[in-house]
């Protein structure tokens, strides 16, 4: 039962990370300027990387 709570909650995070990229990459593809396209880049990668994160640790959590 653990496992299915711990599982839902890894899936409810995913789907958020997953709406934050999706609006990211819509304000990137509305701003201009190189200082703001930096920024987004950085934000992006930086929910792409705790996304990734999560994804592998719930792979990990199903194999169980």
């Amino acid at each position: 039962m653990a496992d299915t709570e711990a599982l839902a909650e890894l899936d409810q995070r995913i789907a958020v990370l997953r709406d934050n990229l999706r609006q990211l990459v819509e304000q990137a593809a509305g701003y201009s300027g190189a200082e703001d396209e930096e920024r987004n880049a950085d934000r992006i990668a930086d929910q792409q990387a705790q996304l990734d994160a999560l994804l592998k640790e719930r792979d990990a959590l199903a194999k169980k």
